[in-house]
């Protein structure tokens, strides 16, 4: 995830979702923003006329688009695509970059949640965004598994509720303990709702 490649913006937005997943909302400044993307402070004011708010909302609206964006390459990667499979992918991505660099980073979309919901409506309204963007490929996915249409988006929340309440506990515990078990037992339960094909099919 390397910046080396975006324009001065586009660096501030990914430096700002980087910034966020690991200090929070409140101890991101946009100073040090500008220095984590290696732009000129007064381009902050230039391509962000709203402010940090602006910033913040552009940031989660990235980490939405990001996570959408993995779950096709996670289904790309599956030799057998399963409900369970999937989930796997998505614990294992994290699961991987937390045994890497330790758990200094958590998802940035939750960071502006816990940070702002209460405080800043165009925020909350973001995060919300974000979660939907990234929900909707996750149910895609299941109902092209065989998950019933009906059960398809609850499975979906409830697979991205499982990850984030695991990230959480991981952060706290300074331990990739609490995804192991997200892993383990929700994917029988994803796997048990996607119908198998009938002989012959």
């Amino acid at each position: 995830m390397g910046v080396s490649e975006r324009g001065p913006r586009e660096r501030m937005v990914f430096s700002a979702a980087q910034l966020i997943r690991r200090d929070g909302v409140m101890a991101t400044g946009m100073r040090e923003v500008a220095a984590h993307a290696n732009a000129p402070r007064g381009s902050l004011r230039h391509y962000f006329p709203g402010g940090k708010e602006q910033l913040v909302n552009e940031a989660v609206a990235w980490a939405g688009q990001y996570a959408a964006r993995r779950v096709a390459r996670f289904m790309a990667a599956l030799s057998e695509p399963t409900p369970s499979g999937l989930f796997a992918a998505m614990v294992q991505q994290w699961t991987d970059e937390y045994r890497a660099s330790g758990f200094e980073g958590g998802c940035p979309v939750a960071a502006a949640t816990v940070d702002c919901a209460q405080s800043t409506d165009s925020t909350r309204d973001a995060a919300a965004d974000a979660f939907a963007r990234w929900t909707r490929p996750v149910a895609e996915a299941l109902r092209d598994m065989g998950v019933p249409a009906d059960e398809a988006e609850p499975l979906a929340t409830l697979m991205i509720s499982a990850l984030e309440g695991a990230l959480l506990i991981a952060r706290a515990e300074r331990d990739d303990r609490a995804l192991t078990v997200v892993a383990r037992e929700l994917g029988p339960l994803l796997d048990s709702r996607a119908r198998q094909p009938s002989p012959g099919d």
